[in-house]
């Protein structure tokens, strides 16, 4: 049993890997099609955001290993394949439930590691990247990359999911936590001032809490930044 654990932990690090890899070098050559020379001196930096994110695919990958090995041999969690388990409405609610708990979490472990002595540990790491890259995603110290590696493999335990709005939740995490730190924007400004461009993260967003560290902490959605006063806006460079 110890063997298939660590076997399905391995291939779900690999996965995790693979899936970042390919992900943010395809924003990557993107930026250098759309915005060349955006990355042209940060080639050392770039290096320092792939290693520390490939520590975070293993950090990320051992519980989900663990999650998924239970869920196929053991039927541990409400993972769910049968779309007639639940009503058809169901899936966009859980999908939405995902992401804002996900959200929730992910705000307030932020906000945290923005104290002093945590963000001396930690999350240095993460805003050492400067300006941020498509690289910069999953750059994380060890300590940050576990406060963020229990969060989905927890909520399947308690919230039924269709496997393939986990899939979705996951894709969405891994393009946004991608798009969100390329530095530039990929949506068109109709988007980013309209009314559902106010209530969503992206790229002109977080950039500000790169420039600024302490507003912008959300992760999909404004809606915390915007509850508890830390919300400053898009990036100026982002405005013109």
């Amino acid at each position: 049993m110890m063997t298939a654990i660590l076997l399905s932990a391995i291939a779900m690090t690999a996965i995790v890997a693979v899936r970042y890899l390919l992900t943010s070098g395809m924003f990557a050559w993107a930026t250098k099609r759309v915005r060349p020379g955006l990355y042209g001196k940060l080639s050392r930096q770039i290096r320092s955001e792939i290693g520390w994110s490939l520590l975070s695919a293993a950090i990320y990958g051992i519980p989900a290993g663990v999650v998924a090995w239970g869920w196929q041999n053991l039927g541990w969690t409400r993972i769910y394949t049968d779309l007639s388990e639940f009503p058809l409405w169901y899936l966009p609610v859980s999908l939405f439930a995902y992401l804002f708990l996900h959200d929730t979490w992910f705000y307030w472990t932020h906000r945290w590691m923005h104290q002093p002595r945590l963000f001396k540990i930690a999350h240095a790491v993460h805003h050492a990247s400067r300006p941020p890259t498509a690289w910069a995603a999953m750059s994380f110290h060890p300590v940050e990359a576990i406060s963020g590696a229990f969060v989905i493999p927890a909520l399947v335990f308690l919230i039924p999911v269709h496997i393939g709005i986990l899939g979705l939740v996951l894709a969405i995490m891994t393009i946004m936590g991608v798009t969100n730190h390329m530095g530039w924007e990929m949506f068109p400004r109709a988007l980013i001032h309209s009314r559902l461009g106010n209530w969503l993260i992206t790229a002109s967003h977080h950039q500000r809490h790169h420039e600024a560290y302490t507003c912008n902490f959300g992760l999909y959605f404004r809606f915390w930044d915007r509850v508890c006063g830390t919300d400053r806006g898009i990036s100026d460079a982002f405005a013109k």
